[in-house]
């Protein structure tokens, strides 16, 4: 199934005084975001249409590995940039998603909403839909091109689609940004807002807080890295077998985990500090990536996938939980009360483990020694 992206980035931004692509988030532009937002997702097509300062925006659209397209028209509007973009789609292609540069903070479980019900349902047009509010990015069949193109009635893009009702679907997100838009530097500063409260963080956004803000030595990035790559397999594996974890959600806090690593009870400190920049949700699953009190029922949350992560991850091997814990249990100098807690937190990976396979009917091992982990 090939789906693109394509990406509406053609506008003056006159109504911001600023201009609109190259606002940042935590040190990422909006550009940047939107394109990594499909990117991860699995959508590799990426089309970005520039206009207004195009001589600006073509380098950055190519540093991100995403395709330019020159909208000369962008004088005419949004619609002109629609388009332009619908315009570049050859016959290969099934669908496309459709979004305006200053909608930047959609959260990846909206696309990836979108895709699924696009592969299991009849229709033509999906729409993500918060609290009856239809929102973007629309994911629209490759069917409809030669009306889009040669439509010249009133209402753009909304119009031609609007004929479309009875194959409209409607795809139910929890997710409010898909209707929030910044057109001037008030709606900005709200956005800004919300995404430090609640901050759907992208992997690169991570990384940038730990080598540039907390500086983390390489060994610690390296280790981060290789928990959250465990956790994100774990996680859609899981999924796969009736789960319904946030992945983004898990990676990001697999990313963060160890931020505080050598300072006293480092992860009670380093989800102080998320919580204090308003990164509450990440906050309490770093909090207790060294010590959990595991749910007994059957229930696999997001903080036992961090923490199983993390103790199957030595340095940056990923080893089994008896390799990972046998060298400090061994240890004839471990101080009593030391080796009793080391000793709960193995137990507790090795139940949270025994969940896992319950629910996967695999042994956890052979999986990942399947999937060049181990």
């Amino acid at each position: 199934m090939n789906i693109v992206a394509i990406i509406l980035s053609a506008g003056y931004s006159s109504r911001m005084g600023d201009f609109k692509p190259l606002l940042t988030f935590g040190g990422v532009s909006v550009l940047e975001r939107v394109v990594l937002l499909f990117r991860e997702e699995g959508v590799q097509d990426i089309r970005v249409v520039i206009g207004h300062r195009s001589d600006e925006l073509y380098s950055v659209v190519e540093r991100l590995h995403a395709c330019p397209i020159i909208n000369k028209r962008y004088h005419n509007g949004m619609f002109s940039s629609v388009l332009a973009g619908v315009g570049t789609l050859s016959g290969d292609v099934d669908a496309f998603f459709l979004l305006p540069v200053d909608i930047p903070l959609v959260c990846r479980e909206t696309i990836r909403r979108l895709v699924r019900a696009y592969r299991s349902k009849t229709g033509g047009i999906f729409y993500p839909v918060y609290r009856g509010k239809r929102g973007h990015p629309p994911l629209v069949s490759a069917r409809y091109r030669e009306e889009i193109l040669s439509w010249s009635g009133d209402g753009g893009l909304k119009g031609v689609l609007s004929r479309h009702e009875d194959e409209a679907v409607e795809v139910e997100t929890d997710d409010e940004t898909i209707l929030l838009d910044m057109d001037t530097p008030a709606q900005y500063e709200r956005l800004y807002g919300r995404w430090l409260r609640e901050a759907c963080l992208l992997p690169n956004e991570c990384e940038e807080l730990l080598v540039k803000k907390f500086a983390v030595q390489r060994p610690v990035l390296d280790h981060c890295r290789k928990v959250a790559n465990v956790a994100v397999f774990l996680a859609k594996k899981l999924n796969g077998a009736g789960c319904c974890l946030d992945v983004g959600f898990i990676e990001a806090a697999a990313l963060l985990h160890d931020l505080a690593k050598g300072q006293p009870n480092h992860a009670a400190k380093g989800a102080e500090i998320l919580a204090g920049m308003g990164f509450v949700d990440v906050a309490r699953l770093v909090a207790v990536h060294m010590d959990i009190r595991v749910a007994e029922d059957d229930l696999i949350m997001p903080a036992e996938i961090l923490y199983l992560a993390d103790k199957l991850v030595s340095r940056n091997h990923c080893v089994t939980l008896e390799e990972r814990f046998a060298p400090r249990l061994k240890s004839p100098t471990l101080d009593p009360d030391i080796r009793k807690a080391v000793h709960q937190r193995l137990q507790d990976a090795q139940f949270i483990k025994a969940k896992v396979e319950n629910r996967l009917g695999r042994l956890l091992y052979e999986l990942l020694r399947e999937n060049n982990f181990m």
